[in-house]
């Protein structure tokens, strides 16, 4: 028997396997609960970012992980990330940001942070939350927020081929002028084992983060054991 639970709310479904097998990893016997409403992305991206107009309907997915008992809520989608802190209050278990962990490794490695997206609407979330992330440890970063541009409408049209390529060329040009670059979306992560070793070891990526955090905070519960 699953001696816990994790619910993970996703805005597409290429992350559902992957934090699932990343939880598995770290804590085998764990239940994981998967929500996907994959409607949100295009809709902020047409809306320009607006989270108001998807906010209520992502509350009551929290609202119906907490009822369904699960020991914590993982946001999988950096975009959305604000929204967190707007609805812990309603639920008696903690939610992780799925950013959270990788901003604030970031902002302590040194301060020179290359930001990377395919799309505006996770862009500008990400840099928002780098800047309160240094706000808040007291340090001087210099953000470089860069929208690889055409990847979108690539990966939109099938050609993940294109997709790659694009963000390969951007992000090995970002890993040699700035101490570190954060991928802003998850899926990004699958072009760095065509990097230089050397460069990428200064990339960042937010699944391994945010699942560290969510074993932190069920071992805080007492519901997993030290590792």
């Amino acid at each position: 028997m699953n001696t816990r639970k994790v619910g993970i709310i996703h805005t597409s479904p290429a992350t559902i396997e992957l934090f699932t097998r990343l939880i598995k990893e770290r804590m085998p016997d764990t239940g994981v609960i998967n929500l996907l409403d994959d409607s949100i992305l295009p809709e902020l991206r047409d809306n320009g970012g607006d989270l108001a107009a998807i906010e209520p309907r992502w509350r009551n997915y929290v609202r119906i992980m907490s009822e369904r008992g699960v020991d914590l809520v993982l946001n999988a989608c950096s975009s959305i990330g604000e929204l967190c802190a707007r609805a812990q209050p309603e639920i008696p278990q903690p939610i992780v940001r799925v950013d959270a962990g990788m901003a604030r490794e970031a902002v302590a490695r040194g301060p020179r942070v290359s930001v990377l997206a395919t799309v505006n609407t996770t862009l500008k979330p990400t840099c928002d939350l780098l800047q309160k992330t240094a706000r808040e440890q007291n340090r001087t970063t210099t953000l470089d927020g860069v929208l690889v541009e055409g990847a979108y409408a690539a990966l939109m049209q099938g050609d993940q081929t294109r997709h790659d390529d694009l963000i390969v060329s951007t992000l090995d040009a970002a890993a040699r002028s700035n101490d570190v670059v954060v991928l802003a979306q998850a899926s990004m992560a699958r072009v760095l084992p065509r990097l230089e070793a050397s460069l990428q070891t200064k990339v960042l990526t937010s699944p391994p983060f945010a699942v560290s955090e969510v074993v932190d905070k069920l071992q805080a519960q007492g519901l997993a054991p030290s590792i």
